[in-house]
């Protein structure tokens, strides 16, 4: 019996070793890797430039308080400042506390303007914010929250695509809006460039803060280096984890000087957050991601992955229902039962994860080949055909 905590159905399988899009497993057969971590692995497997930046740094210094400077954080900080709306970048060790904070900065930020009662984050029922007692309240999703009650308050909430719901439920008392650009977990559905447009634009009017979670859909994972940028807005806040590590934990929040300007010494901090080993391997994922024709060609390949995935969903219409996605964060909406197909995939080899709504996630890598892909569509193709 296995010592581990029982909170996942696991697959009878285990990997001894990967390589870019492909995972080998201790039965010895070859899998190709479209869950990556569930789109953490972004330049995929053991990717040697990121390797050698990891082992380079763990021989010289791992960890050290951030009551000390530590350059590599400065130096990933600025790469995220350069490239990004962001004027300040505070690191944690993933996506739920990167989540947390960014609730705790909306707050603040009205908290130090005299506004004490001004508290309460909007957001999307049933989406994904984290694990945490506040991000599973935030993402209100009665799955997550069953058991966990008495509910962490501050949290008030509109169905996905309802704009009167959205504009009603804002208040004297409303600090914020948060929702995922691409709800991951909630089924891949992504929030309409003139939606985007008009949190923002509502935001602004309301005087709240827009906070756009991209811990999923961020780091080039939909062809841009974030989601939202397709909309041309500047969000106030954004949370973000995954990608930025390329396999080594860090998360991050994303701020302007306005929100920045609530946060003091001592108003919040993490052990771990920004140590020098997990900013090595950032500065090398930031690296790669901004070579020269990287992010151009994730929106290429995802256009085309979607593409013959629509070829594949009008010729067996009574198997996959809908298409959805950018870039390379892509959902097979299901007409039937999702783990069934899963496991077929499995069978032939292909590994996927699935998302609410019956969805099936696939998750590629971002330098993943049009080679790779093609099979990943041969698979598919052959599951359906012979789907019963």
């Amino acid at each position: 019996m296995s010592a581990i905590l029982n909170t996942y159905n696991r697959k009878k399988i285990s990997f001894k070793r990967g390589k870019g899009s492909f995972l080998y497993a201790t039965n010895g057969k070859k899998y190709l890797d479209f869950v990556q971590g569930i789109a953490v692995n972004c330049l995929g497997h053991s990717n040697d430039y990121l390797n050698r930046a990891i082992l380079n740094q763990s021989k010289k210094l791992w960890h050290v308080s951030n009551a000390f400077t530590i350059p590599e954080q400065e130096k990933l900080a600025r790469k995220l400042k350069q490239k990004t709306f962001a004027d300040f970048i505070f690191f944690q060790n993933s996506g739920a506390e990167a989540t947390e904070a960014a609730i705790k900065f909306a707050r603040r930020y009205f908290y130090s303007r005299g506004q004490k009662r001004k508290n309460r984050v909007l957001c999307i029922n049933n989406s994904f914010h984290g694990r945490t007692l506040a991000t599973i309240f935030a993402s209100n999703s009665k799955k997550a929250t069953e058991g966990f009650y008495p509910r962490v308050d501050g949290f008030d909430h509109f169905n996905f695509g309802d704009h009167k719901a959205l504009e009603k439920a804002i208040t004297n008392r409303t600090a914020a809006i948060m929702v995922e650009t691409i709800l991951g977990e909630g089924g891949i559905k992504v929030i309409p460039d003139f939606c985007l447009k008009g949190l923002r634009k509502l935001c602004n009017k309301k005087k709240i803060l827009l906070i756009l979670d991209e811990v999923q859909c961020g780091i080039g994972r939909s062809g841009k280096f974030f989601a939202f940028e397709y909309a041309k807005i500047k969000p106030d806040i954004v949370p973000i984890a995954k990608g930025i590590g390329g396999g080594f934990p860090i998360g991050a929040v994303l701020v302007n000087k306005k929100v920045a300007s609530g946060m003091k010494p001592g108003t919040h901090g993490s052990t771990f957050g920004g140590n020098p080993l997990a900013m090595s391997a950032g500065n090398a994922v930031m690296d790669v991601m901004f070579k020269k024709g990287f992010l151009s060609n994730v929106k290429k390949n995802g256009e085309y992955f979607i593409n013959e995935l629509n070829k594949i969903r009008e010729k067996y219409p009574k198997i996959i229902k809908e298409v959805r996605g950018k870039g390379l964060l892509i959902g097979l909406c299901l007409q039937k039962d999702q783990t069934k197909f899963i496991n077929k995939l499995l069978d032939n080899n292909l590994l996927s994860i699935r998302a609410a709504e019956n969805v099936v996630r696939l998750l590629p890598p971002l330098n993943v080949t049009k080679k790779e892909i093609n099979l990943a569509l041969k698979i598919l193709n052959k599951v359906c055909e012979n789907y019963r």
